[in-house]
């Protein structure tokens, strides 16, 4: 593969649709569209017309006229790629894709391999790797908060942070390298204390962005919540409630939910994905063991549990419940539980009193009527630590990036433990370089042909 071929790929989502656009990439881009347009204009020549500009025609080949298209020119280097880009907005017939994309393969284009676009973007400048990555985050958010955090890093909010550090870091290596040069003269010309200041400040951001990517990690791919229960207390009806719509099975025999079923939701701009599993009791039936099972890996992997109980049932049933309870808090200690009494719409006002005195902390929940599905939404709020995100302050959602921030941040330690011990400017050389290669790591500044292919083959064709 050679990055000064032309490449040719549909940029719009496959299938039919009201328009497609076709999108090239290369020193040829413009002439190859060029030799198959007829612009409405007598005698234009897309190759004379200005950058960024629009204009209407058509695509032919011979007597034939594939279909009247809008042409928009970019010209190298002020274009997404940076190379001399064509977009072209034709009517979303999937013939009419197909036939214009073969007809400029025949011209001398190739198609485009997954990412290549961007990737292109990112060998000419116009992005950071970083800032690339989060293109393909920005195409997968599916809730305000994944796409604010997107939208920063594309923007270049992480990138920018780490590059200002690195150039820092890159200015005292400097200093040390120098020293060496000097060695017999016995002199410094990095001043250990200012030194010692930038590693401390270098330590305080790399903490802060590692501990990021707990929030960033339940943004990106929303925060698994696992709804469990008695059987038959109303869970999927829950589950219905807060997506609106019939997404469950719901039935009055009890243990219908055999598997978990999962369907995601933004509430506040968060993505949470809500899991509603089979009930948890004994049972002799093998399919409906496997789902209490499947019940208890659920709540391995949740973030959040939701304890729902049929609050219709007697008091001495309460007793049960409040052992279940118990179970799971014992069990898992450390992840939020939200308890919450179903059914009330079933109760009068002195059973509801009877109920909020047996048991603690409880939320009052009528999924058939819709009653508390508010409450509990807000109490789903409210457990999610989202105040770095409301400050626009940096999140951490690429896994890489946080291997590279803790690989850097284990370096930094060991420059910090040798300035305070007094190690030798060789030696402290050495731990700075392995820190600015694991900086240069997350932005692009060092790379890989397999990271590079590994990191883009993730992305669409058309991007």
């Amino acid at each position: 593969m050679t990055h000064q071929d032309t490449i040719v790929a549909l940029a719009t989502a496959s299938g039919s649709g009201a328009i497609a656009v076709i999108r090239l990439s290369g020193n040829d881009a413009i002439s190859i569209v060029d030799d198959s347009f007829k612009s409405v204009v007598d005698g234009k020549t897309l190759v004379n017309q200005a950058t960024h500009t629009i204009h209407l025609g058509h695509i032919t080949e011979g007597g034939r006229v594939f279909d009247e298209v809008l042409v928009s020119v970019f010209k190298n280097p002020n274009s997404y790629t940076g190379e001399d880009v064509v977009e072209i907005s034709c009517h979303g017939s999937l013939y009419i894709q197909q036939e214009i994309i073969q007809l400029f393969l025949r011209k001398g284009c190739r198609m485009a391999n997954a990412g290549e676009f961007t990737l292109r973007a990112f060998l000419n400048g116009k992005l950071d790797l970083s800032q690339a990555e989060a293109v393909a985050d920005l195409i997968a958010s599916d809730n305000e908060a994944s796409h604010q955090v997107a939208m920063q890093q594309m923007r270049g909010g992480f990138s920018s942070e780490i590059a200002k550090l690195r150039e820092e870091l890159l200015n005292f290596a400097s200093l040390i390298e120098l020293e060496l040069d000097f060695a017999e003269e016995d002199v410094e010309f990095a001043d250990r204390s200012q030194f010692k200041e930038l590693v401390d400040r270098i330590t305080f951001v790399l903490k802060r962005l590692i501990d990021s990517f707990a929030v960033g990690n339940v943004i990106k791919n929303g925060i698994p919540v696992a709804i469990v229960g008695e059987p038959n207390v109303g869970k999927s009806t829950l589950l219905n409630a807060l997506l609106n719509e019939e997404r469950a099975i719901v039935s009055e025999i009890a243990g219908t939910t055999r598997d978990t079923i999962e369907d995601e939701i933004s509430i506040g701009g968060i993505g949470f994905r809500f899991i509603d599993t089979a009930g948890i009791r004994e049972t002799k039936d093998v399919v409906e063991s496997i789902g209490i099972k499947k019940t208890f890996e659920k709540i391995d992997q949740a973030q959040v549990v939701i304890y729902l109980f049929d609050s219709s049932k007697s008091i001495s049933d309460l007793k049960t419940i409040q052992i279940e309870i118990e179970k799971i808090k014992n069990k898992y200690p450390r992840k939020p539980l939200l308890i919450i009494a179903n059914k009330i719409d079933q109760l009068d006002d002195s059973q509801l009193a009877g109920l909020q005195s047996e048991i603690e902390n409880i939320q009052l929940l009528s999924a058939k009527t819709g009653f508390g599905v508010e409450t509990l939404t807000n109490s789903l709020l409210e457990l999610i630590n989202t105040g770095a995100l409301r400050n626009n302050e940096t999140i951490v959602t690429n896994s890489r990036h946080y291997d590279a921030l803790l690989k850097a941040f284990e370096e930094i330690q060991k420059v910090k433990h040798g300035l305070e011990t007094g190690l030798s400017g060789d030696l402290l050389a050495i731990d700075i370089r392995q820190a600015l290669y694991h900086f240069g790591e997350i932005t692009g500044e060092i790379t890989n042909d397999d990271l590079l292919g590994n990191i883009f083959a993730n992305f669409c064709i058309g991007k």
